[in-house]
């Protein structure tokens, strides 16, 4: 059992902590008016000119955001990195760098389209885009129980939350920003949602009692994959023998397969925004965005069994049987037995097949506020407020900026935010003369790493970037 959550987890981290970005863009821009794409952030905000982004290149945001680092996992030894389960590695001084609940969060932002012009009183935009959403809570006693094992004569792990998350669309965006008078501003987007793909895992609760007189696991825990052609047969389907008839429902891990993968599911969502001139030298502003849902066609819905498993010892061991290994009650035929029976009992029963299944989506809330310096116009002073609403995989941020324009074609910025994973520093350069727009960013820099480039730290880390062909007044 050990071992298959060890091979999960690794790849769970290792995609988590490498393939990573932004949901929106670079938070870094909010209070840059040169920025093209301040609109993703906050719709009654309007772009300074006509845009039409380079495909694929317009706006690309790559990063990491979590409360531990890759670091904590792999250790470099001997010009190599082994994970912290290898043999060399203290299992103490491993659990003092964890946090209780280790949190990983990795999202995706790639617009491969993008225009905005001014008409209808307005300015409007017009997005394709690639949107990617994952999230791990990885709790402290798994580590604990995967390096430390039994530690004393009653040991016992209590695993809570642990759960991964992951949902994987194209929005097709239409918005639109109005200026109602000189002080206020509002806007609106009208997002159509295609479905690729959405898992989600949840252990909800699961002990571990590891005594002299018997080992007990329990374990209450959901699953839920919906993605077009998902093929995820029952061992009874695989042909495969069981012992026993409640076993038949078992996953077959070892069979999954996608026939035809494609559009998994069709949604809708909003963003709505407006700002406000409450003074000549003050502006306060909020978004809500990503209000909205998908439906999903072709879900697999899983679950443990929620019985305890229990092991009170090996029985009757043949010790000089004529049939040696084969003996079905020889010490490795035994063993055997209790690594088939527990990982059975670790693994999710089928429940549905095919089924539709509606999901929300993981909304944002932003709200800021801006104060132009009165005795140099061109420097300005922000804060933004974030939260991320998303059930255990929600988070909150803060982020004070300092941003200046000494030119009419060049901004740029640099700020200081305290999050649910830490605290960052980032930074912003926007170029927007006639013609284009390009900006390099980051919302977060990357801190101490190891000599093979690995974060120690934290998995706080992105890097932003965008060019755009700029037109009109």
């Amino acid at each position: 059992m050990k071992t298959k959550i060890y091979t999960l987890l690794t790849a769970a981290v290792l995609a988590g902590s490498c393939l990573t970005a932004s949901a929106q863009a670079l938070h870094s821009g909010y209070f840059l008016e040169g920025y093209t794409f301040r609109h993703q952030l906050n719709p009654a905000f309007s772009a300074e000119r006509n845009y039409i982004s380079i495909p694929i290149l317009g706006n690309i945001n790559i990063g990491t955001q979590g409360n531990v680092g890759l670091g904590t996992f792999l250790y470099p030894q001997n010009d190599r990195l082994v994970t912290f389960m290898h043999s060399s590695i203290n299992g103490q001084e491993f659990l003092d760098g964890l946090k209780n609940n280790n949190r990983i969060n990795a999202n995706i932002n790639l617009t491969l389209l993008s225009a905005g012009f001014k008409a209808w009183g307005g300015f409007n935009t017009i997005e394709l885009g690639l949107r990617s959403n994952t999230g791990m809570a990885l709790p402290k006693d798994l580590f604990a129980f995967m390096k430390m094992g039994m530690s004393s004569s009653d040991t016992h792990y209590h695993m809570e939350d642990l759960g991964i998350q992951s949902n994987n669309y194209v929005e097709l965006a239409l918005g639109h920003s109005h200026q109602i008078n000189d002080r206020l501003n509002v806007g609106g987007k009208l997002k159509f949602l295609f479905g690729g793909a959405n898992i989600s895992m949840e252990m909800t609760d699961m002990d571990v009692t590891l005594s002299q007189d018997k080992w007990m696991v329990k374990a209450n825990g959901e699953m839920n994959a919906s993605l077009k052609g998902l093929v995820m047969p029952t061992k009874q389907e695989s042909g495969k023998d069981v012992t026993n008839p409640s076993q038949n429902d078992l996953i077959d891990w070892d069979n999954i397969d996608v026939d035809s993968p494609g559009l998994g599911g069709f949604g809708l969502a909003v963003d709505l925004g407006a700002s406000y001139k409450v003074l000549d030298d003050l502006t306060i502003s909020a978004a809500i965005l990503d209000l909205g849902f998908i439906s999903w066609n072709n879900n697999v819905k899983a679950a443990t069994s929620n019985a305890a498993w229990e092991f009170d010892g090996f029985q009757n061991i043949a010790v000089d049987s004529e049939l040696g290994d084969d003996d079905p009650n020889s010490l490795d035929s035994q063993l055997e037995a209790l690594g088939d029976d527990l990982e059975d009992y670790a693994s999710f029963h089928r429940r549905e097949n095919g089924a539709k299944r509606t999901t929300s989506l993981a909304a944002t809330l932003n709200i800021g506020a801006e104060y132009v310096f009165p005795f140099y116009d061109k420097l300005r002073f922000g804060f933004l407020s974030s939260t991320r609403i998303n059930g255990q995989y929600s988070w909150s941020e803060g982020r004070l900026s300092a941003n200046v324009a000494p030119l009419k074609w060049f901004d740029a910025g640099v700020n200081y935010g305290l999050s649910s994973f830490g605290s960052s520093f980032g930074w912003l350069l926007n170029f927007h003369p006639r013609g284009f727009n390009f900006f390099i960013g980051m919302d977060h820099l990357m801190g101490k790493v190891s000599p093979q480039f690995i974060p120690v730290g934290s998995a706080n880390m992105n890097v932003s970037f965008g060019f755009n062909v700029t037109f009109g007044g």
